[in-house]
């Protein structure tokens, strides 16, 4: 998420809010990608991902643009409800309309769909909206604290150049890596992630149909879709896509049984072998800067590098019992 930190100004006169249309979509890409480029120097949320998203939300309750009198977009937010208590917002302001109050304008109008949102939680849990910002942006960071909310977690981005084609580290005996074949191992993989994932930080459950299908939508590559297989068991797995910036290791993860045994590492090193056959020469993926299983000490053995932070915060809008 990339605001600006004119928070506390009303938008200027000939500013306008509405719901973004289907026929926005190019235009909001091009935003996206201009407040990315400000903030990183290169893009961060992709087309593709952008893409994705607008097919599981309700553009018109869900989502705003705010239009320049020049039409121009200068602004997008949208939220996301997945089921349980906690309520994700985005937004991206650009950067020649930094300063304006457009990104305090987007806090307040995804804290008021946010609210709205309650109502679907169960009475006696807690709600919560979280907000996730480049870390290293002091003027993301003062205006979602000046609107109530506090850090609560750090990823990072980490990535390695590749040089010459990295070598595979051996496997345990009876252990193999292989592609997934279209059809037949999507839920294998799903049902291997999910359990290894349930050791993450907030882990928040999803069906294997909402998973396969918003996987797919980022662009389905069987050849990128791993498996380390024991006997007739799925030890771990990794889910890839090859994007126009970098190969992305979207989820690496190995069953409790298996870990520790090389298998994490064999399955990045046998996607970076593949990213290189594909002439890429950079991998990268996200990871909890406080993991539990230890991935990011597999990441930094394998020579990654942190190269983007972001932090993750969070407001309380409704108390009660959250999970644990």
């Amino acid at each position: 998420m990339t605001y600006d930190q004119g928070a506390e100004h009303e938008l200027p006169e000939g500013y306008a809010i509405r719901a973004p249309a289907a026929g926005d979509f190019r235009a909001v890409a091009g935003l996206v990608l201009a407040s990315d480029l400000s903030s990183f120097g290169e893009p961060d949320y992709t087309e593709q991902e952008l893409f994705a998203d607008w097919q599981d939300l309700d553009l018109k309750a869900d989502a705003w643009v705010v239009v320049a009198p020049e039409r121009e977009l200068t602004g997008y937010a949208a939220v996301e409800h997945r089921g349980d208590g906690t309520i994700y917002a985005e937004g991206y302001v650009h950067p020649s309309y930094v300063g304006l109050g457009v990104g305090g304008t987007l806090i307040r109008l995804t804290e008021a769909r946010a609210r709205e949102l309650t109502d679907r939680v169960p009475p006696g849990s807690c709600v919560i909206l979280d907000n996730t910002i480049n870390g290293r942006d002091e003027a993301a960071r003062r205006l979602v604290e000046r609107a109530g909310y506090a850090a609560v977690r750090h990823f990072w981005r980490m990535a390695i150049e590749l040089g010459e084609e990295p070598q595979e580290p051996g496997l345990p005996e009876g252990v193999s890596i292989r592609s997934c074949v279209s059809g037949e191992d999507e839920r294998a993989i799903y049902e291997a992630l999910d359990e290894a994932l349930q050791d993450h930080w907030e882990y928040a459950p999803t069906t294997f149909e909402r998973w396969e299908r918003r996987k797919k939508r980022m662009g389905f590559d069987p050849g990128l879709w791993l498996l380390a297989v024991d006997g007739g068991e799925v030890a771990g797995a990794a889910v890839c896509e090859d994007r126009a910036e970098a190969g992305w290791v979207s989820e690496l993860a190995v069953r409790r049984p298996w870990r520790r045994r090389g298998i994490g590492m064999a399955l990045l090193r046998r996607a970076c072998a593949e990213f290189h056959r594909r002439g890429r020469g950079k991998v990268a993926l996200g990871v909890d800067s406080e993991s539990l299983t230890g991935a990011t000490r597999l990441y930094e053995r394998a020579g990654m590098r942190v190269e983007r932070l972001y932090s993750v915060y969070r407001k309380e809008l409704r108390p009660g019992e959250c999970p644990t």
